[in-house]
């Protein structure tokens, strides 16, 4: 049995694949994904069957020619509710869940599932979804989780907004369990502990093949950059799980001036992951050391493609589509996959018990 399921703002389709892969989800056939860069729409065509579709949503929205799903999900564009933007103006990005909404109304979608950054929560924005969700005949929970508990060698807080139709659902949809723990909150819980960096890049050869990309995966995107010299120096300095202020305790001259006068916060900029650990949160500019906790545990050298895919949970036979910045881009957006996968279960089991599975067959051929 198998769903319908149309993934808006799809970027590469992280959650795309949470959802329709069995290693992570499964259960759901994708009918289309919806995104405004191209390079992304290239991925998400790659590996999925249906239509991805390059366009605004709103313009895509309003030539009315959705077609019919059971669900929905995706992440408006989050730069509205980040704290980078705390004056929280200026920014229309953050209106982009009405044609969200509109979407899901459009579709005939029974369920939707919203991500976005974690100060969605306590933001005015998500009262307003939930009112726009509550016209719309849906009920809707909400939630801060952390892909670390799902399986994701990663820690990443978002906000998750489910919502589902209260008339042919009537016993709502839950909020997933978690199926990983932090080793020290572990106490009597069996749960297997979070996932860590070695665990996911351990096994991968701890020289990149080059600055370009390869020939066939998982070395197709575990390339390098040309450091110069004195970054290659920055990089010795910093010991085993440091930071900036290793740097500029073990080599002052290399330290950067602006770092020197800001004596507090930012203790991820130009730190060593951990081994042992799940990574920090990647974002779009992970080869950039400067930008966050993005140097290799032990190797003097910022984490490569390779690493940052499977540090979001993307298996090695995911295709990816563009030049470096454009995938790096597509990686750091992305939902990881096993935190969808998480989420498609209980939005699966909430189908099932509504009684309106479907046979997967009939989808494919609709």
């Amino acid at each position: 049995m198998a769903y319908r399921i149309a993934d808006l703002f799809a970027g590469a389709g992280g959650m795309t694949l949470g959802f329709t892969d069995e290693r992570f989800g499964g259960g759901f056939v994708p009918v289309f994904g919806v995104d405004n860069d191209a390079a992304a729409v290239r991925t998400h065509h790659a590996n999925f069957q249906g239509q991805s579709v390059h366009a605004n949503i709103e313009d895509w929205v309003a030539k009315g020619d959705a077609p019919v799903v059971d669900v929905i999900v995706g992440g408006p564009p989050c730069q509205g509710f980040s704290l980078l933007n705390k004056s929280r103006s200026g920014d229309q990005r953050r209106a982009l869940w009405e044609p969200y909404l509109e979407t899901v109304k459009a579709t005939g979608a029974r369920v939707f599932v919203m991500e976005n950054v974690a100060e969605l929560f306590r933001s005015p924005e998500l009262s307003d979804i939930r009112a726009r969700a509550d016209q719309l005949g849906f009920t809707t929970v909400a939630a801060v989780l952390n892909t670390a508990n799902f399986g994701a060698p990663q820690t990443r807080k978002r906000t998750i907004v489910i919502g589902w139709d209260r008339v042919t659902i009537p016993f709502g949809v839950e909020l997933p369990e978690p199926t990983h723990v932090d080793p020290a909150l572990r106490g009597s819980s069996n749960l297997p502990v979070w996932k860590t960096v070695h665990d996911a890049i351990g096994d991968l050869p701890p020289v990149p093949i080059g600055t370009d990309f390869g020939a066939e995966g998982p070395l197709d995107l575990h390339f390098g950059r040309t450091p110069t010299e004195k970054s290659q120096k920055r990089y010795r300095a910093v010991p085993e799980g440091g930071n900036r202020f290793d740097l500029f305790r073990n080599a002052p001259e290399l330290t950067p001036d602006c770092w020197i006068r800001k004596t507090s916060g930012g203790t991820d900029l130009f730190g060593r992951l951990w081994w042992n650990r799940p990574s920090v949160t990647i974002r779009t500019e992970f080869f950039k050391p400067e930008k966050g906790r993005y140097l290799h545990p032990v190797e003097h050298r910022p984490i490569t493609h390779r690493e940052a895919a499977r540090l979001m949970g993307f298996p090695d036979n995911f295709v990816f589509i563009g030049s470096k910045v454009e995938i790096a881009r597509q990686i750091g957006n992305a939902v990881p996959p096993p935190f969808a996968g998480a989420i498609s279960k209980v939005v699966r089991q909430a189908l099932d018990r509504a009684g309106l599975s479907l046979d997967a067959t009939k989808i494919k051929a609709a």
